[in-house]
């Protein structure tokens, strides 16, 4: 890089075949005039460009006549450039640069983003309030819109008005149901051996060990095995729905089928949930057999009962109400899992780091409804004795 000073009057800077000039206009008028010339590509690119001596006199120009070819090097050297001078107070004007530069010029003035330590700076507590419920109150909306909007789609899909695709939930089907199979069988008959083993602490106390049985049976079907699943569905059903339908969020796909007039409720939505809903209570009649097996284990090996000995006690004390209720325990996990994943997904912020958040909130708000409905499922049916 060489610097040739011809006085006060121009300057110029010379970079392999890109070209700066800085003169104070013609015929002596004092008005700064910056000469773009020759490649200004990247393997061209100015470095450590030295200070150029501004003049106030007048709002700066372009001149860009000899401007033989550019890329992005030139777009990032006029940042540069521009945000020196607007440190400086001094003004210029743009209308002579390139058609292009002038548009990605101002892309790239839009795109910048606020100042987020003058906003935190300038915020007092009661704009705080107001920030946060606002933000309750965009929330609040956003799940009843979706909640409303998938209430009235699945109110069609029963009376046969619904346009999705078929194989769509089968697909579907497949990806939440055997392919679950794996680490709902593990939890499961470890959970099973867990609660043996913590019941046959007491139980000793007493020579119970036959209770065992009723234990595993009552806990395995009404509870364990429904939240089991539920929460290792959350975390990679649930999870997957966010992350999908986010990723296509950020990639525009969900606006081109509003556009093409193809409701994203039911093509993407509605699948989801309904095969998530039909395949939990399937994965909990499976979690419950490796829990009981696990159980089983626990007091034939541990216990020293006889297979005839738990089998009895087991049929003896559980009812079909145990089962009944571990079923449809999962089927509300399976509403409220898909329905977080996939409301997660569609008002995820379309970015890589919205999705990631989308697919975490997702797992979150599905643990908590886990964590209500069983509330609220356990005390009615002790309340009504089923």
């Amino acid at each position: 890089m060489k610097n040739h000073t011809t006085g006060f009057r121009e300057q110029i800077i010379v970079a392999d075949k890109a070209i700066l000039r800085l003169t104070d206009g013609q015929e002596g008028t004092q008005v700064p005039v910056l000469h773009l010339q020759g490649l200004w590509r990247e393997e061209n690119c100015l470095k450590n460009l030295p200070e150029l001596q501004l003049s106030a006199a007048g709002k700066l120009s372009f001149d860009c006549r000899q401007l033989a070819d550019w890329d992005s090097s030139l777009l990032l050297f006029l940042r540069w450039f521009l945000r020196r001078l607007e440190e400086k107070g001094l003004q210029w004007d743009e209308s002579s640069l390139p058609a292009g530069v002038q548009r990605l010029l101002q892309l790239s003035h839009t795109s910048l983003p606020p100042d987020e330590g003058n906003l935190v700076e300038d915020r007092n507590f009661v704009q705080s309030i107001g920030e946060w419920c606002w933000d309750i109150i965009r929330i609040s909306h956003n799940i009843l819109a979706f909640t409303g909007e998938l209430t009235l789609t699945a109110l069609k899909m029963f009376l046969g008005r619904t346009r999705f695709q078929v194989r769509d939930v089968i697909q579907q089907l497949a990806i939440a149901g055997p392919s679950a199979l794996a680490i709902i069988s593990l939890i499961g008959f470890l959970m099973g051996v867990i609660l043996a083993f913590i019941g046959a602490i007491p139980l000793k106390w007493f020579n119970g060990e036959i209770y065992v049985a009723s234990l595993i049976g009552i806990g395995i079907l009404r509870l364990m095995a429904p939240v089991m699943v539920g929460v290792v569905m959350a975390g990679r059903t649930g999870a997957a729905y966010a992350a999908e339908l986010g990723t296509m969020q950020t990639n525009e796909e969900i606006d081109a089928y509003v556009t093409m007039g193809i409701p994203p409720m039911e093509f993407l939505v509605l699948p989801r949930c309904l095969a998530l809903t039909l395949m939990l209570p399937f994965l909990c009649l499976f979690a419950n057999l490796m829990g009981i097996a696990g159980g089983m284990l626990v007091g034939i090996y541990y216990l020293n009962l006889t297979f005839l000995e738990f089998y009895q006690q087991l049929i003896r004390t559980t009812k079909v109400a145990d089962l009944t209720v571990g079923l449809f325990t999962c089927l509300v996990f399976g509403v409220l899992v898909s329905a977080c994943g996939c409301y997660q997904g569609l008002y995820c912020s379309r970015s890589a780091e919205g999705v990631g958040k989308a697919a975490t909130e997702a797992v979150v708000n599905s643990i908590v409804c886990i964590v209500l409905a069983t509330a609220v499922i356990t005390i009615v049916t002790v309340i009504v004795k089923i």
